[in-house]
C-alpha cells in the first residue's frame, strides 16, 4: 500500500471536499508534500488521513470503537511498560533488542517490575519456595503442565505472595521465576542466573541465546495472555494465580502455542532442497505459513530479527539455521511475509537440540515477567476490568 494519497483519494477516504482537505493540512492534521519538481500537485500522507478517519469514527460510534479495540484496535488501557513504535519494541523506554544483548533476564525483570535495572541482585537472592521433592519427582509431565502444578502447590504456603505492593509483587515474581526454572531443569536449587541454569541442563555455552530469547518475550503490550493477567489482577488474585491465568492463555495455538505449529511446519519442510516445493504445496492447499507475518510489524518482527542474527553469529552452519533461512527467504519471495518471534524460537529449539516444546517454555518464562509487570500496574488501580456484552440471543418471554 502506498504511503501517500492523491487529493482525490484523500478526499474520498475522508468523505470531504478538497477545501476541507486543505483546511486539515493548514491545521497540521495531515502532512503533504509536492509530488515532483515538475508538478505543483501535492500528495498526502496516508497514515495521517487514516488517523483522521479513525478519530471521526470514534466520535460517531463510541460503542464500535470499544468493539474494534478488542481486535488490534485503539488502546484500551494505559501502561508504562511496553511501547511498540516504528517497527521496534521498547521496555520502559529501552530498546528490547538492545536489552536482549546486554542485560540479564533478572535485570530486565527488575526494570519491568520496578523500573530499576539494578534491583535484580536483591530480588533474586531469595530461596525457591519449598516443595515436597517426592511430589515434584512424580510429575512426569512436559514443562508447562509441571510448572502449573508446582505453582499451585507453592502458592498454598507462600503467604508473602499476598503482599500486593509493587516491591512485594516483585519479590514474589523473583521466587516464581526461580521456581519455574527449578521445575524445568529438575534442579532443587537455582544458584546461578536462570539462563545459566537452563543452559547447564539443556545446552552448555548457550546461556546468552536462552537469555536473549526470554528477554525478547518478556512483554508485548496488551496481548491475549497479558490482558488475561490484568483481568485476574484487577480482582486482586495473587501473583501465582495471575501467572496461572497467563499460562493457561499462552498455551493456545493462536498465542504461544503457535510455536508448536511452526516446529511442525519446519519438520514438514525437512530439507533445504524441499523448501520451495513444501511451501508451494501449503499455499496450494490454502494452509497458513506458520510463523510469518505480524500485524504490528509490517517491516519484520524485531524480536525475530534479533534472535536470528544472534543465532547466525554462533550457529551459522547449523542445519536448523540453514533450513530456517531458506524457509524465511522463500516465504518472503512468495508472500512478502517476515518471520515472527515464534519462528525464531522454534529455530532456536532446533539449532540447540533443546527438549521438545522448549520454544514455548522459553516464551512462558520470559512472558511471566510481563504478566507480573501488568499485575503491578493493575493492583495500583481501584478499577475492575468488567466489559459489558451485547445480548444477541432470543428475546425474553413473559
Amino acid at each position: 500500500m502506498s504511503q501517500y494519497l492523491s487529493a482525490q483519494e484523500a478526499c474520498q477516504r475522508l468523505g470531504v471536499k478538497e477545501a476541507t482537505l486543505y483546511a486539515y493540512v493548514s491545521r497540521g492534521l495531515i502532512r503533504s508534500e509536492v509530488e515532483s519538481q515538475a508538478s505543483r500537485k501535492r500528495r498526502y500522507l496516508a497514515e495521517d488521513v487514516d488517523k483522521l478517519v479513525e478519530r471521526k469514527e470514534q466520535r460517531r460510534d463510541p460503542a464500535k470503537v470499544v468493539e474494534d479495540a478488542l481486535h488490534w484496535g485503539v488502546p484500551l488501557l494505559d501502561s508504562a511498560i511496553t511501547l511498540i513504535a516504528d517497527n521496534q519494541l521498547y521496555f520502559r523506554g529501552y530498546n528490547a533488542s538492545t536489552l536482549a544483548q546486554t542485560q540479564s533476564l533478572e535485570s530486565v525483570a527488575a526494570l519491568i517490575w520496578l523500573d530499576d535495572l539494578t534491583a535484580a541482585p536483591n530480588l533474586f537472592a531469595q530461596p525457591i519456595p519449598l516443595l515436597d521433592s517426592t511430589v515434584m519427582v512424580s510429575i512426569n509431565l512436559s514443562a508447562i503442565p509441571a510448572i502449573q502444578i508446582a505453582l499451585t502447590l507453592a502458592s498454598t504456603t507462600d503467604f508473602a505472595a499476598y503482599d500486593l505492593s509493587p516491591s512485594g509483587v516483585a519479590r514474589t515474581g523473583a521466587r516464581i521465576l526461580k521456581l519455574m526454572a527449578s521445575v524445568i531443569t529438575h534442579s532443587p536449587t537455582v544458584e546461578t542466573s536462570i539462563a545459566d541454569t537452563l543452559a547447564a541442563a539443556w545446552s552448555p555455552d548457550s546461556a546468552h541465546l536462552l537469555n536473549a530469547a526470554m528477554i525478547l518475550c518478556a512483554d508485548h503490550e496488551l496481548n491475549a495472555s497479558s490482558f488475561t493477567a490484568r483481568i485476574a489482577s484487577a480482582v486482586e488474585a495473587n501473583p501465582y494465580a495471575v501467572v496461572q491465568a497467563g499460562l493457561a492463555t499462552l498455551q493456545g495455538f493462536k498465542h504461544g502455542g503457535h510455536t508448536a505449529r511452526v516446529s511442525a511446519f519446519m519438520r514438514e519442510v525437512g530439507q533445504v532442497e524441499r523448501v520451495n516445493q513444501a511451501i508451494g504445496e501449503r499455499l496450494r492447499r490454502g494452509d497458513n505459513l506458520s510463523g510469518f507475518g505480524h500485524f504490528l510489524y509490517p517491516d519484520g518482527d524485531p524480536r525475530a530479527i534479533t534472535l536470528m542474527n544472534m543465532l547466525l553469529q554462533t550457529h551459522a552452519g547449523s542445519p536448523a539455521v540453514l533450513l530456517a533461512q531458506a524457509i524465511a527467504q522463500a516465504v518472503h519471495n512468495l508472500t512478502g511475509g517476515f518471520p515472527t518471534i515464534d519462528f525464531a524460537l522454534a529455530t532456536l529449539e532446533n539449532a540447540l537440540s533443546l527438549p521438545d516444546g522448549s520454544a514455548l517454555t522459553l516464551f512462558a518464562l520470559g512472558r511471566t515477567i510481563g504478566w507480573l509487570g501488568h499485575a503491578i500496574e493493575q493492583y495500583g488501580s481501584s478499577e475492575i476490568i468488567r466489559p459489558r456484552a451485547r445480548y444477541i440471543g432470543r428475546p425474553p418471554t413473559a
